[in-house]
């Protein structure tokens, strides 16, 4: 595990800072924000965000608007430099993600494509 300052870290708006606090403090176990990605969905990839109640040695760790943000480095390659907002829109509510990896999302919105790497 290694505390990693990079130059597109992960960040939140003000907004989800906020609504990611509340929902933290709701849970004594919690030590920060959990992102990650599943291979699901129409276009490859969904996002995971969860308490994170423990950290791994696979774990890059990031701060944003004081708290803690956790991805495995399997996840961090299609996450690096993405912004998470918190939106409401009448009854609605979400997590909007802008993330400069993602190549297109899918029709109904619930997951993304990311370049494939050349390496």
């Amino acid at each position: 595990m290694s505390e990693t300052k990079l130059s597109t870290e992960i960040t939140l708006t003000d907004k989800a800072a906020e609504h990611v606090k509340s929902f933290l403090a709701k849970n004594d176990a919690s030590i920060g924000l959990r992102l990650a990605t599943k291979t699901t969905g129409c276009s490859g990839y969904q996002y995971i965000v969860e308490a994170a109640e423990q950290t791994t040695e696979q774990d890059e760790i990031f701060e944003s608007k004081g708290v803690k943000i956790f991805v495995d480095k399997l996840s961090l390659p299609m996450l690096i430099g993405t912004e998470m907002d918190y939106v409401r829109e009448g009854l609605n509510e979400e997590f909007q993600f802008k993330n400069p990896n993602s190549q297109e999302t899918c029709g109904c919105g619930e997951s993304f494509s990311v370049a494939e790497s050349t390496e």
